[in-house]
């Protein structure tokens, strides 16, 4: 388990790659990705399951996959690969299982119990796709299931929401705005991280970075991505700027002085700055730090 990443490290881009395909996963053993996601459910044709597992499998016991989290996505366990894919990657090293077609807490539970079952070492997490409306719905019963369970991300699957809905996906995203907040209220509520859905255009770098603003703004912690191209936008993004810094660092080092010790509030560069703005300084600057060991 040594390659595996903690969860205090950055999650701004997380990259899907197909299990069935050796060379894209080489590949990303180079991208400067935070994480990647090899995928053995929608990339991999029905004929390719058995052999990407097998593939995935070797991959994974080579390793070389340095800072980046590597996540597996299985098939559902009600598919005909889902519960071979979980007995497969049970002693491969891992940082989470990514499982699709979520509805409820029971679907949680029952995949942490087949992961149990299986073998699983207890630090390899499940994360669970929020794409369909059932899900939407049990929100927070899902999130719930974190403290029974080895549950500890969403990652949204906006594709699947908008067939199942009939939802466009149009520049700015309105209609999921809603599913996003909820996710989000319901991911902080029981300490899961909370990844923002693809964006299918790929020859559109500003529609991206719109994207990326747009999940950032809202409280997210990093986006999937399809398209090596992406990663940079999402991770300059992601990343706090050197005006957000400065601000923490100012922040920080204005309470740490001793001749503010005891006060509750203080003016810092001519703004208001209360104990919680001192608490989300320190932790925006050991995310810039985390970033910047990379």
């Amino acid at each position: 388990m040594s390659e595996v990443a903690p969860d205090a490290q950055p999650l701004r881009s997380l990259l899907y790659m197909p299990a069935s395909n050796r060379r894209a996963v080489d590949k990303a053993r180079a991208l400067p990705c935070d994480a990647v996601a090899l995928d053995l459910e929608d990339a991999v044709s029905p004929e390719m399951k058995d052999e990407a597992r097998a593939a995935l499998v070797e991959e994974l016991t080579a390793g070389g996959f340095g800072h980046r989290q590597i996540i597996a996505r299985i098939n559902s366990l009600g598919s005909p690969w889902g519960k071979a894919d979980l007995a497969a990657l049970a002693a491969c090293p891992l940082h989470a299982i990514l499982a699709p077609k979520v509805d409820d807490a029971a679907d949680v539970v029952a995949l942490s119990v087949a992961m149990d079952g299986a073998g699983y070492d207890p630090a390899v997490r499940l994360w669970v796709m929020i794409e369909t409306p059932r899900a939407v719905l049990a929100l927070e019963r899902i999130a719930d299931a974190a403290r029974i369970t080895r549950l500890a991300g969403f990652v949204l699957g906006l594709n699947d929401l908008a067939k199942e809905t009939g939802m466009a996906q149009l520049p700015g995203r309105i209609g999921f705005v809603p599913v996003m907040v909820q996710s989000l209220m319901a991911a902080r509520a029981y300490g899961l991280v909370l990844l923002d859905g693809v964006c299918n255009a790929i020859d559109e770098p500003a529609r991206l970075e719109a994207e990326c603003t747009q999940a950032r703004d809202l409280g997210l912690d990093g986006k999937t991505l399809i398209h090596p191209s992406q990663i940079e936008i999402a991770n300059r993004v992601f990343a706090p700027g050197d005006a957000a810094v400065a601000e923490a660092e100012a922040v920080v080092a204005a309470f740490g002085d001793p001749a503010n010790a005891g006060k509750g509030a203080l003016k810092v560069n001519g703004k208001m700055a209360e104990l919680l703005h001192r608490d989300m300084a320190v932790r925006l600057l050991a995310k810039a730090a985390a970033i910047a060991a990379r």
